[in-house]
């Protein structure tokens, strides 16, 4: 079946480029090509083909529409030598066509049924009350326990220095003494006096530990993430490692965007788990049976 899909690996999108900036789109109704077997597509067409294609051609269609178009009449040049030569009839042909377009008429079908969701805004607001996770806002402070190599000469300290640097810690002492510090937070030690006093990071203990805003999509370490989003507001987490030291985070404040500023991400969330619900029940209604005490379905031969 290698042969079936040298159609794929020779129209890949892959490696296009948009060559000419970007013109303004033509009215709904314009002719926007003309192919060879005389057949044309208008701007609306293209519009309406764009949302049915798999991701990759849609994203080509978007950004370098002759490009795609193009492609696109390659497929038909293609189709109509197959056509000439009724491989549609012949094996292995005719089970592939069968299968796309059986793939096809199911994709529409899916569309065509979720389009057709009607989602109110009662419903985006229960939605979101349910499901404020991925909205939340948590304002975060920390406190940072370095490590090195304690072997290492300490630097020498510049004349004004108002205290001696202190020497480096090994792994597990800073390890150590990062829980102990929890251990003090956690029993109601004040976590703004801890950071002037026991901080490693300059730069946050500058600002009290303040290390702002942390947002659920925000680009942090896993470890961080994990360790914060858990906690509720005035929590303090464990010791977390990371390089060079283990950090102490601390939840000053819990809040979530306002369902005007994440209704579309909420409408698109509650879309999609309508879709879930749908194809659940869909599940349910499929039957397939293979032969009782018969070996499954081997793999079959494609080497040939």
């Amino acid at each position: 079946m290698k042969a079936f899909f040298l159609l794929a690996v020779l129209c890949a999108p892959a490696g296009w480029a948009q060559s000419t900036a970007p013109a303004a789109a033509p009215k709904p109704d314009a002719v926007i090509v003309t192919f060879g077997d005389g057949t044309t597509m208008t701007q609306a067409e293209l519009a309406a083909l764009i949302p049915t294609l798999p991701l990759n051609y849609q994203e080509m269609a978007q950004q370098d529409p002759q490009h795609f178009l193009t492609v696109y009449a390659k497929f038909k040049k293609l189709a109509e030598m197959a056509e000439e030569q009724k491989l549609v009839e012949k094996t292995p042909y005719k089970q592939g066509v069968a299968f796309w377009n059986t793939a096809g008429l199911a994709q529409a079908e899916f569309m065509e049924v979720t389009s057709g969701f009607n989602i109110t805004s009662e419903e985006i607001e229960k939605y979101y009350n349910d499901h404020k996770g991925p909205y939340r806002r948590m304002k975060v402070s920390g406190l940072k326990v370095a490590f090195g190599d304690p072997t290492a000469e300490t630097a020498a300290a510049p004349a004004n220095a108002s205290r001696v640097p202190k020497k480096a810690l090994t792994e597990e002492e800073a390890k150590a003494k990062a829980e102990k510090l929890v251990s003090e937070i956690r029993a109601g030690a004040d976590f703004a006096k801890l950071v002037q006093l026991e901080s490693d990071d300059e730069a946050s203990k500058a600002k009290g530990g303040d290390l702002g805003v942390w947002k659920m999509t925000d680009n942090v370490p896993d470890d961080l993430r994990t360790g914060v989003m858990s906690l509720e507001e005035g929590q303090v987490s464990d010791p977390i490692r990371q390089a060079g030291g283990f950090f102490i985070m601390h939840v000053d404040a819990v809040t979530y965007a306002p369902l005007d500023e994440v209704k579309d991400a909420v409408f698109d969330q509650l879309k999609q788990e309508k879709a879930r619900q749908w194809l659940a029940q869909l599940d349910k209604s499929i039957k397939v049976e293979f032969p009782k005490n018969d070996p499954p379905p081997a793999a079959p031969d494609t080497k040939k």
